[in-house]
């Protein structure tokens, strides 16, 4: 399995567990015509049961890096696969989860830190080629992005492998 679908079904997962949240449905006793149906909802389960978050770390111009680099050893290890959802990061975790979004499009993706940069002082993030794809950055090169950590409720640092 390539490590795009590794990034994919694990995105998907979570995903998946940040929707199911739990909201209990209670319906009144009370005697009601049989066409109507009167629901209240119980204002008792209000907390946050999702074990997905995004926490903000704000607005980043990113830049993207691609043939130059594909096939070469990144960071941590890993060869570099510009078709990967990963990105480049001076300081955060090695496979940290950041889920980018485009303020000019619209669109979202979850992208894992394995490598350090990018080396150009004004920008603070390198995304590989899928990424700027997927963000439609590709044309212009470089973009200032809305960034999330994803955390997971009740795991420090979660080791995400991927190889």
């Amino acid at each position: 399995m390539n490590s795009l679908t590794k990034v994919l079904l694990f995105s998907l997962l979570l995903l998946l567990a940040g929707a199911s949240t739990v909201t209990q449905i209670i319906p009144t006793t009370d005697e009601q015509k049989p066409t109507e149906q009167k629901i209240v909802v119980n204002d008792a389960v209000k907390e946050d049961t999702s074990v997905v978050q995004y926490v903000p770390i704000g607005k980043m111009k990113v830049s993207w890096y691609g043939e130059h680099f594909h096939g070469r050893q990144t960071a941590n290890g890993e060869t570099y696969d510009m078709e990967s959802l990963t990105a480049a990061h001076r300081s955060l975790k090695f496979g940290t989860l950041l889920r980018l979004t485009n303020p000019e499009s619209e669109k979202s993706v979850v992208v894992r830190i394995n490598d350090r940069g990018p080396y150009i002082r004004s920008r603070q993030l390198d995304v590989s080629k899928a990424a700027a794809r997927e963000l439609d950055m590709l044309k212009k090169g470089v973009a200032k992005l809305q960034v999330e950590q994803i955390t997971l409720q009740g795991v420090n640092f979660p080791i995400i492998p991927f190889n």
